[in-house]
């Protein structure tokens, strides 16, 4: 029954972050991207912590996994956000 109960709150999730994000508009999409690179920072400390466990268990390679993730994610952030800071350069 926990299992259920936990899938429903993923799926759940996933159909509400799909829909907040479509809803958003084109020009405050970057400034949200910029600010969620806060947040994926915390998801790799997270997942540093969970990847660091002494023993070898299905936490260690999600933890890597996130790990990969987040990264990726807070790299992607700071190309864009670099991105859009020359769109408003003077020339």
């Amino acid at each position: 029954m926990e299992l259920l109960m936990l899938i429903y709150v993923f799926v759940l999730a996933i159909f509400v972050g799909f829909e907040l994000i479509t809803k958003v508009p084109p020009t405050l999409h970057t400034p949200l991207m910029s600010g969620s690179n806060a947040i994926s920072g915390i998801t790799v400390v997270g997942a540093i912590l969970s990847a660091g466990m002494e023993d070898f268990t299905i936490s260690t390679i999600l933890g890597v996994i996130a790990i990969v993730f987040a990264t990726i994610n807070v790299v992607g952030g700071f190309v864009v956000t670099d991105r859009m800071l020359k769109m408003f350069k003077k020339r």
